[in-house]
């Protein structure tokens, strides 16, 4: 096992670096918090006027994942996601990289949203970077690294390049996300996932979800107004707590009576355990030689992984 010792200040310089990145990091997902249109502000007109963000925000972009059929493109990038998840080498992961950034930039998609995806991840990748070269155990070969005047344990460099490696796939599989969500309505993502094979139920669950998450948000944020134009102020004491649980309370009864007056306007219209959908999908011969391209590639990479040194 080989030792290493640094000093103090190069583990200072590499981590103000580290810092800096987070930094420029952060900014660019509140510059695109910022740049979202603000939430419409309480009017006469019922909650379900509310408006509800589709995920494919640009319907005039004609990318090539646009014109792809969504079957062939949720099995072709999916299978993508899963064999980099299984990649080991550096190389493979760096061709998996290359080609998630250039089909983000392929689909034309708003980066801001791509900014935020990567910021959700962010938490989870800062845990394993910390955390991993301080606890995998030390094997024959690792090379363990001493700070030298810090007081802390060593540290396994393995770990460190087992956390690389998982925050790199993490952030691979947020990129792909993009072009396999963003480009497609949600209803007509799930009426090809219904295609595939999976439940109605599942899929009419996840749609309605969709839909009225939003509703729900809205019909929140107007009770919290109401709150707060009528002397609410959230303190630390037994009458916040009480006021909270009724508003908590009030906002489930809500729900329960907006649940019920959708289910009867669904029944109203006809209703009878199945959504009425007009998408219509058919294969042509680009779908397949886009796939069978995307295909190629997953055998690449894992030729790539698995070849000899």
């Amino acid at each position: 096992m080989n030792t290493v010792v640094l000093r103090w200040e190069w583990l200072a310089a590499a981590f103000g670096g580290m810092v800096a990145i987070l930094l420029l990091l952060w900014l660019s997902v509140r510059v695109a918090r910022d740049q979202r249109a603000p939430w419409p502000q309480d009017s006469p007109a019922s909650a379900m006027d509310a408006p509800l963000p589709e995920l494919d925000v640009d319907e005039t972009c004609r990318s090539l994942f646009h014109r792809w059929d969504p079957r062939v493109k949720i099995l072709s990038l999916l299978l993508f996601a899963f064999i980099t998840v299984s990649l080991r080498r550096w190389i493979s992961i760096s061709i998996a990289l290359a080609i998630a950034v250039a089909s983000v930039l392929a689909a034309r998609t708003s980066l801001r949203w791509t900014a935020q995806r990567l910021g959700a991840v962010t938490g989870f990748v800062l845990m394993l970077l910390v955390i991993m070269p301080l606890t995998v155990p030390f094997h024959e070969g690792d090379i363990r690294l001493i700070v030298e005047g810090v007081p802390l344990g060593a540290v396994n460099l393995r770990g460190l390049e087992l956390a690389a490696r998982i925050a790199a796939k993490a952030v691979i599989v947020a990129f792909i996300m993009e072009p396999m969500l963003r480009t497609s309505s949600f209803a007509v993502t799930m009426a090809a996932v219904h295609r595939l094979g999976v439940p109605v139920v599942l899929c009419q669950m996840l749609l309605l979800m969709y839909r009225y998450v939003f509703v729900f948000r809205h019909e929140m944020q107007r009770m919290w107004v109401g709150m707060t134009v009528r002397g609410f102020r959230s303190r630390t004491g037994r009458e916040t707590l009480r006021d909270l649980g009724c508003f908590v309370g009030m906002l489930f009864v809500r729900s329960m009576e907006r649940t019920q007056r959708v289910y009867e306007a669904m029944l109203c219209r006809g209703y009878r355990g199945v959504f009425p959908s007009s998408v219509q999908f058919a294969l042509t011969r680009a779908d397949w030689a886009w796939g069978s391209a995307w295909a190629a590639a997953c055998l690449g990479m894992l030729a790539a992984d698995h070849w000899p040194r």
